[in-house]
């Protein structure tokens, strides 16, 4: 076949060259790989000869058997050998890029000898007169030195490379050795650090709950004591009373003349001597858990975004411990139609409570404000600025922890301190309250307790009914459920009055929608 009909034969219809990993399509014809891929991408994938459409799936098949017949053909036929060939009078060059010795031109059939840069293809001397005419050509063996010393020195650059980055693989595994060898010395140190603070805890809680075992031994033994010298003095004086009472009968006036001037009437009463138990001293040696306690939260604590009142609940005052607000359940809801915004009277506050957040918020700490003012509690107590007389009313408030009391009282409650409590909520008639423990929780009025189960959450809800005479406490997380109601008939206006621990912080809770009702605008107001 005539080589030119052959190669037209084996050009491709889109570059109009030789087939380039020729492949087949669905409808037969051939194309170089390259070629019909960059012509679907910017058209339909359709054949470029009888436009037909193909899908998107159709593969691409390389055709092996026109892959062979290119390769024979750009061998090209061996030359003849030479029977007598000439002496070499120098080293043989180099053979050509991309070509094998003898290599000829496919177009042209002559020897390829010159390499077109402009192209980046080898071509012959009538390739150079016909088509590369005004491109720049270099010869083969002046090429290939050139291109071993481009590739030589971009291989002395990725040895370096790869010396490098071996350097930097070994410093990264040992800097990872030295991390993880760090981590296990840091845990250890953190562990026996909270180790040994677990063990000086430990210590120190049983040495304190020895010494108040030891004082409440002391007190009650003080207490047995007192009691049998009453009991002792009571016989005496019944011993007394049987005698005076048979001698009063007596009839013989002689008799009773010398019995009367033998009987003697016990000795006085001796007053009753104080028993040796005070709260507060037992509390002192534990002030500095106090702070401790506080100093680990403060470190530890993290801000949260505040959340929107009219979806998740009373807006409360921000702070670092601020927790997220509990889903509202329908009770809490109906509760709010009576909500008030309540707010401290700094006039009340003992000189360890602190308040902030525009008299919103209270937090007891060891170390004292100033000197106390004519109105304040000696007790860790402080009262609101409002009070009610009548209607229902209901406000919330939220805990950092336990060992707090809130309530309502009287204007007449005492502000003094009374015997070795540290509060007089609901120790008289004159208050209710409930006092929450960290197991427990207690229902306190006129003295007497009713112990309840423990409160769950810190978020705490009181409704205040004066037309029915009912005081109920709610815990509200992680739904709303009362926890105990007292049952009075109240004469006289209520103020709103709590009790805190050391160290601990309660926050009034407020909604932007709540107000009082018409008529009792004046009636809620602090104290003259």
């Amino acid at each position: 076949m005539d080589a030119q009909k052959l190669e037209d034969k084996l050009t491709c219809a889109i570059c109009l060259e030789l087939y380039l990993e020729p492949v087949t399509l669905p409808c037969g014809h051939n194309f170089c790989g390259d070629c019909i891929r960059d012509w679907w991408g910017c058209r339909d994938r359709a054949c470029p000869e009888c436009r037909e459409h193909f899908p998107d799936g159709a593969e691409l098949r390389r055709n092996v058997a026109l892959t062979g017949v290119l390769e024979l053909m750009r061998a090209g036929p061996a030359p003849a050998p030479d029977p007598d060939p000439a002496p070499a009078l120098g080293p043989d060059p180099a053979p050509a890029p991309g070509s094998g010795p003898g290599a000829r031109c496919l177009r042209h059939g002559q020897p390829l000898e010159l390499f077109c840069r402009t192209e980046g293809r080898c071509v012959c001397s009538a390739c150079t007169v016909n088509e590369c005419r005004l491109h720049e050509r270099a010869l083969l063996d002046t090429e290939r030195r050139e291109r071993e010393a481009q590739l030589r020195a971009m291989l002395e650059v990725t040895q370096q490379q790869a010396t490098e980055a071996e350097s930097q693989l070994k410093e990264l595994q040992e800097q990872s050795s030295q991390i993880q060898s760090s981590a296990c010395t840091l845990a250890s140190v953190v562990s026996s650090k909270f180790s040994c603070l677990l063990q000086a805890l430990e210590m120190r809680r049983t040495l304190a709950l020895t010494d108040i075992e030891v004082a409440k031994t002391q007190a009650l033994t003080q207490a047995q004591d007192e009691e049998r010298r009453l009991r002792g003095h009571l016989e005496a004086l019944a011993h007394y009373d049987r005698r005076v009472r048979d001698l009063l009968e007596q009839l013989d006036d002689q008799t009773f003349l010398q019995e009367s001037q033998l009987l003697a009437p016990p000795g006085p009463l001796r007053p009753l001597a104080p028993l040796q138990w005070d709260e507060e001293q037992q509390l002192a040696g534990v002030e500095s858990l106090s702070r401790l306690y506080g100093l680990l939260l403060d470190e530890g604590s993290h801000p949260r975004a505040p959340a929107e009142a009219a979806d998740l609940g009373p807006v409360e005052a921000p702070g670092p411990l601020a927790p997220v607000p509990s889903p509202v359940c329908p009770l809490r809801r109906k509760l709010w139609q009576n909500y008030r915004n309540l707010t401290f009277d700094p006039d009340s506050a003992n000189c360890h409570l602190y308040l902030s957040q525009q008299g919103q918020q209270v937090k007891h700490r060891h170390k004292p404000r100033d000197l106390a003012g004519p109105h304040s509690f000696q007790l860790w107590q402080v009262q609101c600025a409002q009070s009610f007389r009548n209607g229902r009313h209901y406000w919330e408030v939220r805990t950092s922890n336990h060992s707090v009391t809130l309530g309502v009282a009287y204007p007449e409650l005492s502000r003094h301190k009374q015997g070795p409590h540290t509060d007089n909520i609901g120790r008289g008639p004159s208050s209710w309250g409930l006092c929450v423990q960290e197991d427990r929780a207690q229902a306190w009025h006129n003295g007497e307790a009713r112990r309840l189960p423990g409160v769950s959450g810190r978020l705490l809800g009181m409704d205040l009914d004066l037309a029915s005479g009912r005081l109920t406490f709610y815990s509200l997380e992680p739904k709303a459920q009362p926890l105990h109601t007292f049952h009075a008939i109240f004469t006289q206006p209520l103020y709103p009055v709590f009790w805190l621990l050391e160290g601990r912080t309660l926050t009034l809770c407020h909604r932007p929608e709540a107000k009082l009702p018409p008529g009792l605008q004046e009636e809620a107001a602090g104290p003259s």
